[in-house]
C-alpha cells in the first residue's frame, strides 16, 4: 500500500471526524470527534516523516481534549430539533469535496521519497547540512537549526506557547474564583 493511499485514507478519516463534530448534537461527542481529527493529523505527520510535529500535535491534542471534555461534562446542553438548512448543507458538501479534490491533487504533486535536498541544490537544508558544523559548532544538525539558524523563530514559538498557557490559566482561575466566591 503506497503512502499516497494511506494519506488519502487518513484525510478521509480526518474529514469524517470534522463533519461528525460539526453535525452531531451531543457536545461531548463533538469534542471527542475533534480529538479524532487532531490525532488523525498526528498520524499523518508520522507518515510524512515529521515525528517532531507528531509529538507536539499529540501533546497539544491530549491536553486540549482533556480540558474540553472536562468543560463539557458539566454542561447540560439540550439539543433542539429543527428543519434542515439545505443551503448550508450544500455549501458544506461542496466545501468538503473541494478540500478532498485539493488534497488529492496536492498529494499528487508531492514526490514522496524524493526530498527537496535532492531536487533543489539551493534548498536551505543543503546549506544547513554542508555548513552547519563549521558555522555553529554543533555536531547535532537539528540543534544547530533550532538554536542558531532559526533561534528567533524558536523564541517566538516559545513565547506564543507561554502566552497561551498564561492566558488559559488566567481565564480558568477567574472562573474558579467566581464559582468559589459565589458571585
Amino acid at each position: 500500500m503506497g503512502i499516497e493511499l494511506i494519506m488519502i485514507i487518513i484525510l478521509i478519516f480526518i474529514l469524517l471526524g470534522a463533519i461528525i463534530a460539526v453535525e452531531i448534537k451531543d457536545l461531548l461527542s463533538a469534542v471527542i470527534s475533534i480529538g479524532v481529527v487532531g490525532f488523525g493529523i498526528s498520524i499523518a505527520f508520522l507518515f510524512l516523516q515529521a515525528p517532531d510535529l507528531a509529538i507536539v500535535q499529540i501533546a497539544v491534542e491530549t491536553v486540549l481534549l482533556v480540558l474540553l471534555i472536562r468543560a463539557t461534562i458539566r454542561r447540560d446542553i439540550k439539543s433542539t430539533h429543527s428543519h434542515i438548512n439545505w443551503a448550508g448543507l450544500i455549501c458544506v458538501v461542496v466545501l468538503c469535496l473541494g478540500l478532498i479534490g485539493f488534497g488529492y491533487f496536492a498529494l499528487q504533486e508531492l514526490e514522496f521519497g524524493k526530498p527537496a535536498i535532492t531536487r533543489l541544490e539551493e534548498a536551505p537544508s543543503n546549506h544547513y547540512l554542508k555548513q552547519g558544523l563549521t558555522q555553529t559548532g554543533s555536531a547535532n544538525i537539528v540543534t544547530s537549526v533550532i538554536l542558531d539558524y532559526r533561534a528567533y523563530d524558536t523564541l517566538g514559538e516559545a513565547s506564543v506557547l507561554f502566552t497561551a498557557i498564561i492566558g488559559a490559566l488566567a481565564i480558568l482561575r477567574g472562573i474558579a474564583r467566581k464559582k468559589k466566591g459565589g458571585k
